[in-house]
């Protein structure tokens, strides 16, 4: 009965993995530009040790691997608010200072005018950081044109181009979930940018998880893991039947 019970508990704490993964998703569901993961599988291994190798355990293979479906588009009418069609992503500084990615477009110049978006991550161009002159309005074309424009200029104000965003397609390159919650290929670093990049100005992506599904599949764990526990104590009720039939009287 204790290969039972062990088998039990071992599913119990590799569906952690997965629990964990779905109570994110769902602390992310407001969250401007958040992308799903793919689920966690179970996989079943043979234990080696001393004794007869008679034992499997179950044991979680999680992904970090990055869903880019689309998210509900919202208006916000503000010039430095993007959203991302398609594959795009736009490249970032991670906190370490790497090159990483995201989807997420709310972007306004800081205190020193450097472009960043609403997590504080500083928005890269293809020469670097992009930095507003101060006092100049800002507004972003659909190919990541970065345009300032003097308010105080007499007549016609004229838009000067000031940077390019870092734009890559990665529609056909998998991306992975940093441990900052950025994205990057799968070898790390910068990549190809591809050839469908597009965005939509003055506008807003949300996040991509389903409240509904997200609550499913939570529901359905907890379930598991009551069937799980129930397991445990039956295998427990069995094993003190047995000793009490062996008992001498």
């Amino acid at each position: 009965m204790d290969r039972l019970a062990f088998t039990a508990a071992a599913g119990i704490t590799e569906k952690a993995i997965a629990r964990n993964l779905m109570t994110n998703e769902l602390a992310n569901v407001s969250t401007v530009g958040f992308k799903r993961s793919f689920g966690v599988a179970l996989k079943a291994i043979d234990l080696k040790g001393p004794g007869f190798d008679s034992r499997a355990q179950p044991q979680a293979v999680p992904t970090s691997r990055i869903m880019l479906t689309p998210g509900t588009l919202m208006a916000t009418g503000r010039k430095t608010d993007i959203a991302m069609n398609g594959g795009t992503v736009m490249g970032v500084q991670a906190p370490n200072g790497d090159i990483a990615f995201t989807r997420r477009g709310d972007l306004r110049p800081d205190a020193l005018g450097t472009l960043t978006n609403g997590a504080g991550h500083i928005a890269m161009g293809d020469g670097g950081p992009i930095v507003v002159p101060p006092g100049f309005d800002v507004s972003i074309t659909r190919d990541g044109g970065v345009y300032a424009t003097d308010p105080g200029q007499v007549g016609p104000a004229a838009q000067v181009l000031i940077g390019q965003l870092m734009l890559r397609d990665a529609s056909e390159t998998p991306l992975n979930r940093r441990e900052d919650g950025l994205f990057e290929p799968l070898n790390g670093g910068d990549f190809e940018g591809g050839l469908n990049i597009a965005l939509t100005p003055e506008t807003l992506e949300g996040s991509n998880v389903s409240v509904v599904e997200a609550m499913t599949r939570l529901i359905d764990h907890s379930r598991s893991f009551e069937a799980n526990m129930k397991v445990i104590k039956e295998a427990k009720s069995l094993d003190e039947s047995g000793a009490s039939m062996m008992r001498a009287s």
